[in-house]
């Protein structure tokens, strides 16, 4: 997590010299993907590169924020307009986000413990529970 600022700077410049095929999420084996949220403050498109949990044709993602404090800039743009896109090597893919509470909440977040350990250290750095969100393909255009 200290090193947190140093990847995130790299993983910019490998998206932008490869064309978003690259990540270093995805060169650590694991899946990635590039999430554009529209701001809630600015209205203009905002993206960022984040690990993801492949799951029935959906992408779920932990807010995480390197076991920041608080949670990061994306998961506040989601609750303001869930409608977003994310982009799988380059390709882009409309969907809705939706967050998840209680107990379905819970049984995601074993599942993603299973998947990526590491969260419990996030979690317990952050001091807070880290909010997830299910991320689910739609058809139309927005």
């Amino acid at each position: 997590m200290r090193t947190a600022r140093f990847v995130v700077w790299a993983d910019k410049k490998l998206h932008k010299a490869f064309g978003g095929r690259v990540s270093l999420v995805a060169l650590a084996g694991l899946p990635s993907l590039r999430l554009t949220t529209t701001g809630r403050k600015s209205g203009l498109p905002r993206s960022t590169n984040l690990l993801y949990y492949p799951r029935e044709g959906d992408f779920v993602l932990t807010a995480s924020n390197w076991g920041r404090p608080h949670d990061p800039a994306w998961a506040l743009n989601l609750r303001a307009n869930p409608r977003c896109e994310v982009a799988l090597a380059g390709r882009p893919v409309d969907v809705l986000a939706r967050e998840l509470r209680g107990e379905e909440y819970e049984r995601m977040w074993d599942e993603l413990l299973a998947f990526w350990p590491g969260y419990a250290m996030e979690r317990r750095e952050a001091a807070r529970p880290l909010p997830v969100f299910v991320l689910t393909r739609v058809a139309e255009k927005f």
